[in-house]
């Protein structure tokens, strides 16, 4: 028997599964012939029965062969749901049932699942779904070809001087920097979400590290990946991949002795370095990681003792938003020699605004970057009250937050980057298109991450048990006979694949409003079917 894969598709990830009752079937095989989808195949099922043949109960135990009709598990050859089976079934034995379970799934290019995990209770309802695109360059404006058309999609990472600002000066005819600016990498506009060594198995880490890689090195597109709260294998710090990383410090400040310890030995230097303040999936609470997931390695990184990890709800040395860009903004540029760009992640909220406002007008200009997780984001570790009651969503809060850069010129200075539920009801890159349109630089995802590798939570409460280190799929569990089912290889294509599409659809986005870059700003290109949204957003409302 073929060994099963977790990433494998089963009948409960489809839309539609076949109900078939075998004790009414006289195997005429009409429904397998009518399937013009392969639905259904004809297999042999083994069964032990107790039959008694005699006047009297003389009971005899029986093993028997038996033809039945199996539906199949492959998106490729999926039920629709047309109901032709039942029609032409002459005992009514078969039909088709909408599944109440079903995720939503789309076809990559081995016909594996993407799949939705996670949990969204109350706030299901997106913002995202009832904004469309309206401007479409046909007569009066230059359209492309997303096909043949050259695009540069890329987005700032660091804080961009405007060019009043910028140090320049005269020496015998020629124009020189007068001092230094500050750093800035220009990336692809998805970031790999911070996802910790301790939160994900070794083995799912692993997987989004080396697609991260894949993509940079044979692909050309130059993904980054946040590292999450809790430190880098030294391995990896020291190595040349380095480069496409993201090191975060959360509250917890786990993992952070290892990576001072190993500056003076980094080859290169990582992407930037990304304070986290708070996230979506629960603003205003700290993080935890209980003692069943501090494994070995996990200790080892972190530098603690098998126990439950709890992160403060705010960094503990800082009161107020001057306080946290004097210490940790300068002493994180100082510590890797003022090259490499500083950013600050918040959970949105009513404060945003004021968070990032209080950015701008940073003296040292010295903001590498804004990132706003909105309260749709979060996998199954979130509590349910903070996914259902705490936070914001992130589609206002992104355009507030440009709104009052632009009121102020100072738009484009400090990049914005938005998450919390980006491809949540299957299409990231329009959702990432939408997105930067209103103004965010770029979008950065997580719980999509952990769904191509073959996560089964849905919004109806199937599984969900990311927090327990009891995943039966090896992704968020550290137990060892877990782990194993995981396949490395094949979810790491997964993610490749899915980043290829995306990267290829959001071109057929930028291509009919005529832009061959990131549309930062491009509100016009935007129409609400929902009036309030459209008010809010200052977009136009079409009914």
């Amino acid at each position: 028997m073929e060994a099963v894969k977790t990433q494998d598709v089963s009948v409960n990830d489809l839309s539609w599964k076949i109900e078939y009752d075998a004790s009414r079937c006289t195997m005429c095989g009409s429904c397998v012939a009518t399937c013009s989808f392969k639905a259904i195949k004809v297999v042999t099922q083994a069964q032990s029965i107790v039959v008694s043949e005699d006047s009297q109960p003389v009971p005899v135990k029986k093993h028997v062969a038996r033809p039945i009709i199996k539906q199949v598990a492959s998106l490729a050859d999926s039920c629709r749901g047309c109901g032709m089976c039942e029609k032409v079934c002459p005992n009514n034995a078969i039909r088709p049932v909408r599944n109440q379970d079903s995720r939503k799934t789309l076809l990559s290019k081995d016909g594996g699942p993407i799949k939705r995990g996670g949990r969204t209770n109350l706030n299901a309802q997106r913002t995202l779904d009832s904004i469309i695109v309206g401007r479409i360059s046909q007569m009066t404006d230059p359209s492309l070809d997303s096909a043949r058309h050259t695009f540069d999609i890329r987005s700032p990472f660091g804080r961009v001087l405007s060019p009043k600002e910028l140090p320049f000066k005269m020496e015998n005819g020629k124009m020189v920097m007068a001092e230094k600016t500050p750093p800035v990498n220009w990336i692809y506009p998805l970031i790999f979400s911070d996802m910790s060594i301790g939160a994900l198995s070794t083995r799912a880490w692993e997987a989004v590290a080396l697609a991260c890689a894949y993509l940079n090195e044979k692909c050309g597109l130059p993904i980054r990946m946040s590292s999450g709260e809790g430190g880098m294998p030294v391995k990896l710090m020291e190595s040349d991949y380095l480069k496409y990383f993201i090191l975060q410090i959360a509250s917890g400040h786990f993992g952070w002795n290892r990576i001072v310890q190993a500056i003076p030995k980094m080859k290169v230097d990582p992407a930037g370095v990304l304070i986290k303040i708070g996230q979506g999936a629960k603003p205003g609470d700290g993080g935890l990681l209980p003692a069943a997931k501090v494994a070995e390695h996990v200790q080892a990184i972190r530098g603690v003792p098998k126990a439950t990890l709890s992160s403060p709800p705010n960094h503990q040395g800082l009161y107020s938003i001057e306080e946290s860009v004097q210490k940790m903004h300068l002493s994180l540029n100082a510590a890797f020699g003022f090259r490499v760009p500083v950013a600050i992640k918040c959970a949105a909220s009513a404060t945003s605004v004021s968070v990032y406002n209080n950015l701008l007008r940073d003296p040292y200009k010295i903001c590498g970057g804004f990132f706003l997780d909105g309260i749709q984001g979060g996998t199954g570790a979130a509590n349910e009250v903070s996914l259902d009651h705490t936070g914001h969503p992130v589609v206002s809060k992104i355009r507030d937050c440009y709104l009052a850069a632009v009121k102020q010129g100072l738009q484009g200075q400090i990049p914005l980057y938005g998450g919390g539920g980006i491809g949540l009801t299957g299409n990231a890159a329009a959702d990432a298109f939408k997105m930067m349109c209103l103004g965010a630089n770029g979008v950065f995802v997580g719980k999509v991450l952990i769904q191509l590798l073959g996560c089964v939570g849905n919004e109806q409460g199937r599984c969900n048990s990311c927090n327990t280190g009891k995943c039966p799929m090896g992704i968020c569990t550290q137990d060892p006979r877990l782990v194993k089912r995981l396949d490395i290889d094949r979810g790491a294509q997964k993610i490749v694949d899915y980043v290829l599409a995306f990267d290829s659809e959001l071109k057929k986005l930028m291509a009919p409003i005529g832009n061959s870059s990131i549309p930062v700003g491009r509100s016009d290109a935007l129409v609400s079917t929902d009036k309030a949204i459209a008010e809010k957003l200052g977009i136009q409302y079409v009914c």
